[in-house]
C-alpha cells in the first residue's frame, strides 16, 4: 500500500478536504465562510469531485451556525463551485475548479499603496522558495507543477480562450503553491498563500494588460526545469524574469519604482555611487 501523498505537512486524501477549515473570527461570518471554501478550491487544496466535511462538522470547524453555513453553501452552489447531492452517498461536493472573481472581492482589503510592499516581499521570498523546493521536491511535486502547465497549455490552445482566462490565472496560483509545497515547509506554504492572496489587486491590474499565455506557459516550464536542475544560479535568473512581469506592470500602472536586489554586475556601480554621495 502506497503511503499517503503529503500536502503541506498533512496527508492528502480524495475522500475529504485537504486542509481543515479555520474558525470564522470576524463578524462577516457569512462572507468569510464563502471565502474560506472558495479559496481552498482556487488554490487547489480542494479538487473537482472532492467531498467536504459534513454540514455539522464543517460548521463546527468554522464555529458558525449551521443556518449560516447553509447560506454560504447556497451561494457557492449558485456560483457553480459546489453541488449538494442527496441520498445515502450524498453530501457537499466540489463541482468546478473555477471560482468567480466576485466571490472573493472582500478579501481584497489590502490598500492599493501596499501592493508594492507585497511585490517586494515576494521578490525576497519566492526565489529562495524555489531553491528550497529544488532541494526537497519529489517526482510527485514536479508532476503537480507539470500538470498545471499542461492544463494552461490546453486552455491556451482552445478557440474560446477568453472564456477561460480566470481558470488560466487560477492555474498560475496553483503552480506557485505547488512549488511552495515542494519545500516540505508548512510555514513557507502559509507565507506564500498569504502573499499570493494579497497580490489579487496587482493581478487585477495585470488584466488590463494583454494576457500572454504563451509567455506564461514558457516561464513556468523554465521555472520547473530550473528547480529540477537544482542549479541555484539558474533558479535565480529564471525567477528574476518570472517575478519581473507583474512588477513591471505595477510600475507602468502606478509610475512608481520597486526595490529589487541588484544583479552582481551592477554592485560595483552602486558602490561607486554611494561613495560619491557620501564623498
Amino acid at each position: 500500500m502506497k503511503p499517503p501523498v503529503m500536502v503541506d505537512d498533512r496527508p492528502y486524501t480524495r475522500a475529504g478536504a485537504v486542509r481543515s477549515f479555520e474558525p470564522v473570527s470576524t463578524r462577516r461570518t457569512f462572507e468569510e465562510a464563502v471565502e474560506q471554501i472558495a479559496e481552498q478550491v482556487k488554490s487547489g487544496d480542494l479538487h473537482v469531485g472532492d467531498r467536504l466535511p459534513s454540514e455539522r462538522e464543517l460548521a463546527a470547524q468554522m464555529r458558525i451556525s449551521r443556518p449560516t453555513l447553509r447560506e454560504a453553501v447556497k451561494v457557492l452552489v449558485e456560483a457553480g463551485v459546489l453541488e449538494v447531492r442527496r441520498g445515502q452517498s450524498g453530501g457537499i461536493f466540489v463541482a468546478s475548479e473555477v471560482v468567480p472573481r466576485e466571490l472573493l472581492h472582500t478579501r481584497q482589503e489590502i490598500r492599493f499603496s501596499e501592493v508594492a510592499g507585497v511585490l517586494e516581499a515576494r521578490r525576497l521570498l519566492e526565489p529562495r522558495v524555489a531553491q528550497l523546493a529544488a532541494v526537497h521536491a519529489s517526482d510527485e511535486d514536479f508532476a503537480a507543477m507539470a500538470r498545471t502547465i499542461d492544463r494552461q497549455r490546453e486552455l491556451a490552445g482552445s478557440e474560446d480562450f477568453l472564456r477561460h482566462e480566470d481558470l488560466f490565472l487560477q492555474l498560475d496560483l496553483k503552480f506557485h503553491l505547488a512549488m511552495a509545497r515542494a519545500t516540505r515547509n508548512s510555514t513557507i506554504v502559509s507565507l506564500m498563500r498569504s502573499l499570493l492572496g494579497q497580490l489579487e489587486i496587482a493581478r487585477d491590474m495585470a488584466m488590463h494588460a494583454p494576457l500572454v499565455p504563451d509567455w506564461t506557459i514558457q516561464i513556468h516550464e523554465r521555472t520547473l526545469a530550473a528547480v529540477r536542475s537544482a542549479d541555484f544560479r539558474l533558479i535565480d535568473e529564471v525567477m528574476d524574469e518570472h517575478l519581473a512581469q507583474l512588477e513591471q506592470i505595477w510600475e507602468r500602472e502606478t509610475g512608481r519604482g520597486l526595490v529589487r536586489p541588484l544583479p552582481d554586475f551592477l554592485q560595483p556601480v552602486a558602490e561607486r555611487s554611494r561613495a560619491l554621495r557620501t564623498g
